[in-house]
């Protein structure tokens, strides 16, 4: 099962990042100002991951394919990797929906 990790920026903001069984990190937040605040986009992913149509799928300047999160108002709440390809950033959505719903939270703030 994949798990949340929520750390310290060196900018002293809190971000999580969702990583799959393997590690690999799927999902990246942005910055919050308070762990609670941090917290609440965990709660926030959790609730939107298991519906397809919350899936924004983007392309960066350089072609690559990515994809973000978006909440029910519409604001991104997790953007992932860029993808070598569409087919293998569709399986980074679908590990999104299948990991995050019951993904425990971690707290590395060292």
């Amino acid at each position: 099962m994949g798990k949340f990790v929520i750390s310290l920026r060196k900018n002293g903001e809190f971000q999580f990042n969702l990583k799959a069984t393997n590690g690999q990190v799927i999902l990246t937040s942005e910055g919050y100002t308070t762990k609670a605040a941090c917290l609440n986009g965990v709660e926030s992913v959790k609730k939107n991951a298991p519906l397809e149509e919350r899936f924004e799928i983007k392309e960066a300047k350089n072609g690559k394919p990515f994809f973000n999160l978006k909440a029910s108002n519409g604001q991104t709440i997790g953007s992932s990797q860029m993808y070598a390809s569409e087919r293998t950033m569709r399986q980074g959505i679908a590990s999104v929906m299948k990991n995050a719903p019951e993904a425990p939270v971690v707290e590395e703030l060292d």
